[in-house]
């Protein structure tokens, strides 16, 4: 059994904690044994689960892994202090807001033998995991994928492209190793309004734009475009709805790592993603924030 602790509650923590308790039977989230949570608010027992100190969690010796469902800028501090402190740690997208600090927590878990785990839960839905059976052996002419969806406080989401990586992460997944050509961000604060474009080629020299668009009111959704030489996909595919969460298959997962029951390579891959998806975000960053040019 893995003693294990729920750091932030809000909406996912909570849902963490709640799947925590009520584990997929016969699965290996069964081996995780929720032992408390820890949050920056007093808030005493939920769902007669306890309220720790961050410092009994660091110091427990029966707390062998933490989750990390904080605000993504808190994401490397709480990383390294669990990782430090000799624990494996589950943390929520994106795993830093630096691809250098990303890096820097990746040899500290591997320095440690510990597991690190980013959670994708975009990569387990069912229209995703339909869709790219629908894109896979196809060869891309071009393609758009545009996001929208309502504002977020940049001071605790970070840029767009880091706290929309998992639209960059659909991308990298479904057409491989991508190069930034140019990437812009149009706001109009006083509307807490903002467009990312960002224009990609693939390793074919392929054309793929990345749309970021939030503004208040503004509909959560996705749209693609996707052309082939074989025709276009213009909407995303209805898919039935899983039996099981996305977190609870996210846990699975984590708990997988822990028990040692996912092969080698596979882990090596997911990390190159990871770190890759990062390193183009803070690319994409840099280019937006890059001064103009006048001329006269």
């Amino acid at each position: 059994m893995f003693g294990t602790l729920v750091i932030g509650i809000g909406i996912a923590g909570s849902v963490r904690i709640r799947d925590l308790l009520n584990p997929l039977p016969s699965s290996p989230v069964e081996n995780l044994k929720l032992l408390g949570f820890v949050s920056r608010r007093s808030l005493g027992d939920v769902y007669q689960v306890k309220q720790i100190s961050l410092q009994e969690a660091l110091d427990n010796p029966e707390v062998h892994a933490a989750i990390i469902s904080t605000d993504n800028q808190n994401h490397n501090e709480s990383v390294r202090k669990f990782l430090e402190a000799g624990k494996h740690v589950l943390v929520e997208y994106p795993l830093a807001l630096s691809a250098k600090i990303a890096h820097e927590l990746w040899e500290l878990a591997e320095l440690k033998g510990k597991i690190l785990h980013v959670e994708h839960i975009e990569l387990l839905t069912e229209e995703y995991k339909q869709l790219k059976k629908e894109v896979s052996g196809k060869e891309l002419v071009k393609g758009t994928l545009h996001f929208t969806g309502g504002p977020l406080d940049e001071r605790y989401s970070g840029f767009p492209s880091f706290s929309g990586i998992a639209r960059l992460t659909w991308l990298v997944d479904l057409f491989g190793d991508l190069t930034v050509t140019s990437a812009t961000r149009e706001q109009e604060q006083e509307k807490n309004y903002f467009r990312m474009t960002v224009h990609f080629q693939t390793a074919n020299k392929r054309p793929l734009t990345w749309i970021e668009e939030r503004a208040p009111g503004m509909k959560r959704d996705k749209k693609i475009n996707f052309c082939f030489k074989s025709g276009c996909l213009e909407c995303l595919p209805e898919a039935p709805c899983s039996p099981v969460g996305l977190f609870m298959q996210d846990l699975i997962i984590f708990a997988k790592k822990l028990l040692g029951q996912i092969p080698k390579e596979e882990l090596t891959a997911e990390k190159r993603r990871i770190l890759l998806c990062l390193s183009l975000a803070e690319e994409i960053q840099m280019h937006c924030e890059r001064p103009s040019k006048f001329y006269s």
